[in-house]
């Protein structure tokens, strides 16, 4: 489907974490992400998609279960994976137990970023849930916690059904506007958008 820049706009209030927890507290992997494929053939797309054979700090906000959580420590020296629901944050840990340079904690985002840098940020399936208050926050300071040259990956699942809704597709335009980001991979299908950008470096 054509997707418009303007044919949806961010939630006006950003989903709660009363929301979030009760869909944890209904099922312990809400969307899935263990069992689909298509979550699955996406951590393995986006994973495939780092610029870079290995990173030495990464941040993964959203972090869920922990599945790419997994994925991407095999890539990286340190890994601080970070979800706001307790259960999911437990779910995790559990997930990377054997993996001693990997932390998962809980945080609220935009409200409690960690301290930087990083040299490589992925965040999947949150940013289209923030309101537009929120969203500018968490990009501006997902661009603050990044290193110069880093790598800052979005992979957001797309609306196929009518286009109508706040979704990987606005998230994709939001992310090119911020100042300081060029895109340097760029993959979109019928199922996610996926962008990795890199911090310019100032001249």
């Amino acid at each position: 489907m054509v997707r418009a820049l303007d044919d949806a706009q961010p939630p006006a209030d950003t989903v709660s974490l009363e929301h979030f927890s009760g869909l944890y507290e209904a099922k312990d992997d809400p969307w899935d992400v263990a069992v689909s494929w298509h979550n699955q053939r996406k951590y393995a797309v986006t994973v495939a998609s780092l610029p870079r054979e290995r990173y030495r700090r990464c941040y993964e906000p959203g972090a869920s279960i922990g599945l790419l959580t997994r994925l991407l420590a095999a890539r990286c020296d340190e890994v601080l994976a970070v979800d706001s629901v307790p259960s999911a944050v437990e779910q995790a840990r559990e997930t990377v137990k054997d993996l001693p340079h990997v932390r998962v904690e809980v945080a609220n985002l935009p409200a409690e970023l960690p301290d930087p840098a990083f040299d490589l940020i992925v965040v999947g399936d949150l940013l289209y849930y923030f309101s537009a208050a929120d969203l500018a926050a968490a990009l501006d300071g997902f661009v603050r916690l990044l290193e110069p040259d880093g790598d800052l990956v979005s992979v957001h699942f797309r609306d196929r059904g009518n286009g109508g809704n706040y979704d990987g597709f606005q998230v994709s335009a939001a992310l090119s506007a911020v100042e300081g980001l060029t895109r340097v991979v760029r993959h979109e299908d019928e199922w996610f958008v996926l962008d990795v950008f890199r911090r310019t470096v100032p001249v």
